[in-house]
């Protein structure tokens, strides 16, 4: 099989790659800024912030426009309850608000929000807030990621069937129309093209269904809450859906022609009518393959970020591409293996139509890799570019089965003269036949001149006027269906060179296979451009929202001169290196001495610490330390030990957001 071979050879086909491989390079080189997976970049209050009084209202700021309903942001009180109104607001600018109910008490709050972002993927996080000063929270968020769980992998092997489909029906309709228009008879192929439409029209129906609890609750039980179907259905992935469903039922019409009406025009004076046929086919079945692919591209990662009008377009061909060349590599193998009828020049133009898909793949490709991955580093540093480039490597594997596939093509037409390798077979065959016959014959004769003769008694055939037995008809039918099977498979087994054909083609769909769930999971992964560009704006908000923290401690160790209030000023406030401050005050607000004040940090999220801190007195009331290090932003247990003479102490901890 002549998968991507043609007139131009191999050595052309490689030179082409460099090519577009050192386009690449400049492309990465001159990289401008994206965006596509939505990152919170700013809120009000800030992460981590103590406000005095209690906000009107919350406010979010996302590096892109995103979906957002009702319910999509929760505030949550330090019992867990929540506090705000359940109406979220766009406020523009990417920020949206929700309002909070008056009378709030003192404490930390943590804002939840789940939203959905412009290329269709869930996106959530949470944060914490403190009125008054920090305290303990009972507030406990799941661990399950946005979009995972068991209605996350359900939702990704729908992803995956779809496009398994659309490649099964765009390209075996392809192969049988423009390559081997003869196969449009042929069961196998028909069960093949039929099996992707359902697998295509299943998939789409479930992703409508699991939309709603993949973007929000998670649970699988939503999938039939016909009120949260109605939302998805006023989206951008639910409208492009639904368009794949009517479109579908284009596709259906496509295939009843196809294998019904374009199988039947085989007469001898047909030819023009059928030729008629076959160019309305042709165009109707590119203009549904065409609405099918742009589905995808009109809903995820090309429908935003830099030049959508480039992007989605060529999303479109690098979605047709790939099913040409892989759903007409899946259609010939089925040939392959389930015919005996497939001629050399349908492989010859497959090899065209599938060198072609090649091209346009590369193309399509390495402006793709550009504008997703954007940047050497996020190449190799992001789980987009480790994909791509798994990807890209499974791509040159198939393309060097391929060139063995050619190979022994080549050994077949050689050695049957031209002919195609299912005609040299089943010359093989008859051949053999003949000559057994002819054995058989002799043996016959032999064994007939040794023996007295007998009258003839005439057998009459199936469905003559002698035979009034239809069970011994359907017997012979049977038995003449059972010839004719084990005569195909002589045929297909016939010719030594096309076990390895057979097996090399075999490869290249199980590599197919593969190439398919990486694509798949490239779909759903945040690209690499985005992933650095999100990075450096959380980085950039987290540096604007840390400051010098400050809190105040009151204490009563109960003895003489107990009770007092130790202010703690922690600069900047932030991971790394501080500068701590301790002021220790009477109740009355004067400064005065204890014997012993130290201060201890754990992050009990993180299982880190206590880590001990020893100030040194400075002035009356007064302690300070150098240099204390905070090894990562959270949230902090702070304890404060007040000793106020040899058998009066007291420890008192708070928590407190640092970075």
């Amino acid at each position: 099989m002549q998968t991507i071979a043609s007139r131009c050879g191999i050595p052309r086909l490689w030179q082409l790659l460099l090519v577009l491989l050192a386009a690449t390079g400049l492309f990465f080189a001159g990289a401008a800024p994206s965006s596509a997976h939505a990152a919170l970049t700013g809120s009000d209050p800030k992460q981590g912030a103590v406000v005095e009084r209690a906000p009107d209202q919350v406010k979010l700021t996302f590096s892109e426009k995103v979906a957002m309903s009702d319910g999509s942001v929760r505030v949550l009180d330090p019992s867990g309850k929540r506090v705000d109104t359940e109406k979220t607001t766009d406020l523009g600018s990417n920020t949206y608000g929700v309002k909070l109910r008056p009378g709030l008490p003192d404490g930390t709050f943590t804002v939840a929000y789940q939203v959905v972002s412009a290329d269709s993927h869930p996106v959530a996080g949470a944060y914490t807030f403190s009125i008054g000063a920090p305290s303990d929270t009972k507030v406990a968020l799941p661990d399950q990621e946005a979009g995972g769980g068991l209605v996350g992998g359900l939702y990704d092997t729908a992803r995956y069937l779809s496009y398994a489909g659309f490649i099964l029906l765009v390209g075996g309709a392809a192969f049988v129309l423009g390559c081997w228009p003869r196969g449009a008879g042929a069961r196998p192929v028909q069960r093949l093209v039929t099996a992707g439409w359902v697998t295509l029209t299943a998939a789409t129906l479930a992703l409508l269904l699991l939309r709603a609890p993949y973007t929000s609750s998670g649970k699988l039980a939503d999938a039939f809450d016909m009120g949260k179907l109605g939302d998805v259905l006023n989206t951008k992935t639910g409208a492009a859906l639904v368009s794949r469903l009517l479109l579908l039922a284009a596709a259906a019409l496509f295939i009843a022609v196809l294998f019904g009406a374009y199988v039947k025009r085989e007469g001898p004076g047909q030819a023009a009518e059928k030729k008629d046929l076959t160019f309305g086919l042709a165009i109707g079945g590119t203009v549904v393959a065409l609405g099918i692919a742009a589905t995808w591209a009109m809903a995820e990662h090309a429908s935003t970020g830099i030049q959508t009008g480039i992007a989605m377009p060529v999303d479109v061909l690098h979605l047709l591409a790939v099913a040409t060349w892989l759903g007409g590599l899946a259609a010939l193998l089925v040939a392959l293996f389930r015919t005996t009828a497939v001629d050399a020049s349908a492989v010859q133009r497959f090899s065209t139509v599938a060198f072609t898909s090649v091209v346009v793949l590369a193309a399509t490709g390495t402006y793709q890799a550009w504008r997703q991955v954007g940047s050497w580093s996020a190449l190799t540093g992001t789980s987009y570019g480790q994909l791509l480039l798994v990807k890209i490597g499974l791509v040159a594997v198939l393309v060097g089965v391929a060139s063995i596939s050619r190979r022994w093509t080549g050994h077949i037409a050689t050695e049957a003269n031209g002919l195609a390798p299912e005609a040299a077979a089943a010359m093989v065959v008859e051949q053999r036949a003949k000559q057994t016959a002819k054995q058989a014959s002799r043996q016959t004769s032999k064994q007939a001149s040794s023996k007295p003769q007998k009258k003839p008694v005439t057998v009459p055939a199936s469905g003559q006027d002698g035979d009034d037995d239809p069970e011994r008809s359907a017997q012979l039918a049977r038995q003449q269906a059972a010839m004719d099977t084990a005569r195909e498979k002589r045929i297909r087994d016939a010719d030594p060179h096309r076990s390895g054909l057979r097996r090399s083609v075999l490869a290249e769909a199980g590599i197919a296979v593969v190439l398919l769930g990486v694509t798949t999971f490239l779909t759903t992964t945040e690209p690499g451009r985005t992933e650095e560009e999100a990075a450096k704006a959380t980085s950039a908000a987290a540096a604007q929202r840390s400051g010098p923290l400050q809190l105040e401690v009151p204490f009563d160790t109960g003895g003489t001169d107990g009770k007092g209030t130790v202010q703690l000023d922690l600069d900047p406030g932030r991971s790394g290196s501080n500068t701590l401050h301790l002021y220790v005050k009477r109740p009355n607000g004067s400064a005065f001495d204890v014997p012993e004040v130290k201060v201890s940090l754990t992050n009990e999220a993180k299982d880190v610490g206590p880590l001990p801190i020893a100030p040194d007195h400075i002035a009356t009331g007064h302690w300070s330390a150098n240099g204390v290090q905070v090894p990562m932003a959270g949230t902090w247990k702070i304890a404060v030990t007040v000793r106020t003479s040899d058998i009066d102490q007291i420890t008192v901890k708070k928590n407190a957001q640092i970075g």
